[in-house]
């Protein structure tokens, strides 16, 4: 049963920007075979080694891809929520992946069977080409989230993951575990404390265990390190007709 957005409108395909951006005729084929389903915070929707059966456009959900290490350790390589596709691993030339894709902000995607995007994607034309260069914006975020773990502070890292988070959400709160925000960060559960209580004893967000609300944002923009922009103009360059909220 489809159920409202905050803004009291039914879900629709076009929620997901990348579904907004096909033409009429692409994402008409692909309407029937859509399926709304519901996100909880921490469901793993792809696992390490696991095949990619379906593909999820997230409308109000937010998604982490997570490297975890053999010893149980985690790191966030990406974020996806309504300015993509959560199962890029799938036409681009496998059915799994080394990373796991983890709800990391409960809410809503539009689910497709693998089949039903290869066909598409096969005919070649627009879908291809902008599925590749979704793709390719997702590479650069990788990349500079990478770059970012090594070589910036771990309050510029949290500042560019809220800003990341905060264009994906319809709001200015988020609701997350501790334990699955020390695994996206790759850092001890006192870390995150530590850190985002810097951040609130400057006045720039509010935390307490499991709810961050953002009170000044162009403050965060000022205390991230570069990476937030690299990875916003990328988006902007690969994907101009498609802006997240």
């Amino acid at each position: 049963m489809q159920r409202s957005t905050p803004s009291g409108k039914a879900p629709e395909p076009r929620d997901n920007f990348l579904l907004a951006a096909l033409a009429d005729a692409q994402r008409d084929r692909w309407v029937p075979g859509l399926e709304l389903v519901d996100l909880p915070l921490a469901k793993v929707l792809i696992a390490p080694g696991g095949n990619t059966t379906h593909v999820y456009f997230p409308t109000t959900a937010i998604v982490s891809l997570l490297y975890v290490m053999e010893n149980g350790a985690s790191a966030e390589i990406a974020v996806v929520g309504n300015e993509g596709l959560v199962g890029i691993s799938l036409f681009m030339g496998g059915q799994s992946t080394s990373s796991s894709a983890v709800v990391q902000a409960a809410g809503q995607a539009w689910r497709l069977r693998a089949d039903l995007l290869m066909e598409e994607f096969n005919r070649g034309g627009p879908v291809l080409h902008l599925l590749l260069r979704y793709t390719q914006a997702l590479i650069t975020q990788m990349a500079q989230t990478s770059v970012c773990n090594r070589h910036h502070a771990l309050d510029q890292q949290f500042c560019r993951w809220l800003l990341l988070t905060l264009d994906r959400l319809r709001a200015s709160d988020i609701v997350m575990t501790q334990e699955l925000l020390s695994n996206i960060l790759g850092v001890r559960r006192a870390s995150v404390t530590e850190v985002a209580g810097k951040l609130q004893k400057d006045g720039l967000i509010r935390y307490e265990r499991g709810h961050i609300q953002v009170l000044d944002r162009p403050g965060l923009e000022r205390r991230s390190c570069e990476c937030y922009a690299v990875v916003k103009k990328e988006y902007d360059r690969l994907l101009p007709d498609i802006k997240a909220t």
